[in-house]
């Protein structure tokens, strides 16, 4: 069974800042790492062949330095990994990223039939969760998202069945392989990696392709040319305020608590609560 994982490199949205003066990401501020959701989807991916035998690539799109992450997954237990990097794809939104890993997918499909494809529920640095399902969308195969559980892959008949995440409990389903899994970090812990995957990953080169290395690729859907998304403006939260000191007697002190509580009840009824 030859499973594939997408996955991106991203920064550490705990320390990243917004520039003032740009109002974008200030990617420059914060380290880059491995998408939480995505080495949860690695693990997984890493645990199936384990059980079920087989072979795990890993798939990203990004600038040189995003080797990196795909040296954390190889560190993590996958077998090998793949990086499409080029100018052409800069600016892309999740339209144009799912099309150009969708072309990067049927390169590797070409050399090796694929089973499972799994990626992270999103990228933090995003939160869209559109990338796993457009690329599903692409491929013609179901996209089964916010996957908590693989319950079993019957790889003779090409079936999995998963316990998918809801918002008032989950549900079992079963579908058809080739499919794609978007996975909760829920699904499993990381766990410590041995000293040889550590001393693997120091030492492994993924590959490095570019647009031309991709066969009748649309150059019209790379990149910002084919990326619809436009981001008007990125500002970060308002601080939350701190508590305030009531004082005096507890009359005094009464007053104070609903006085507060009717101006707070008074702005929520302007924002339209009830």
């Amino acid at each position: 069974m030859h499973i594939l994982v997408c996955v991106k490199q991203v920064p550490d949205t705990k320390i990243i800042k917004i520039n003032p003066k740009t109002n974008t990401l200030d990617r420059a501020s914060a380290p880059a790492i491995l998408n939480p959701y995505d080495a949860h989807a690695v693990e997984e991916a890493v645990r199936l062949k384990k059980e079920y035998g087989g072979k795990v690539t890993v798939l990203s799109m990004g600038p040189p330095q995003a080797v990196t992450a795909i040296k954390k997954c190889i560190e993590i237990g996958a077998d090998e990994g793949v990086l499409i990097s080029d100018r052409a794809f800069a600016g892309a939104d999740t339209l144009a990223t799912s099309y150009a890993l969708y072309k990067a997918i049927q390169k590797i499909e070409k050399a090796e039939t694929i089973s499972l494809i799994l990626a992270g529920k999103h990228a933090i640095d995003g939160d869209t969760g559109q990338v796993g399902p457009g690329i599903a969308r692409r491929l013609e195969i179901p996209p089964l998202t916010n996957i908590i559980k693989v319950d079993s892959v019957d790889s003779e008949n090409r079936k999995i069945t998963v316990h998918r995440k809801l918002e008032i409990g989950h549900e079992v389903i079963q579908s058809s392989m080739p499919c794609l899994l978007t996975i909760e970090k829920e699904i499993n812990d990381i766990s410590y990696s041995p000293l040889p995957n550590m001393i693997a990953a120091a030492r492994y080169e993924p590959m490095v392709w570019t647009v031309a290395d991709l066969d009748e690729v649309d150059k019209a859907q790379l990149g910002m040319k084919g990326s619809p998304t436009i981001v008007g403006k990125m500002f970060p939260p308002p601080k939350e305020e701190g508590g305030k000191k009531i004082e005096g007697d507890a009359k005094s002190q009464v007053k104070q608590v609903l006085s507060i509580v009717l101006e707070k009840r008074e702005l929520f009824a302007q924002k339209g609560g009830k």
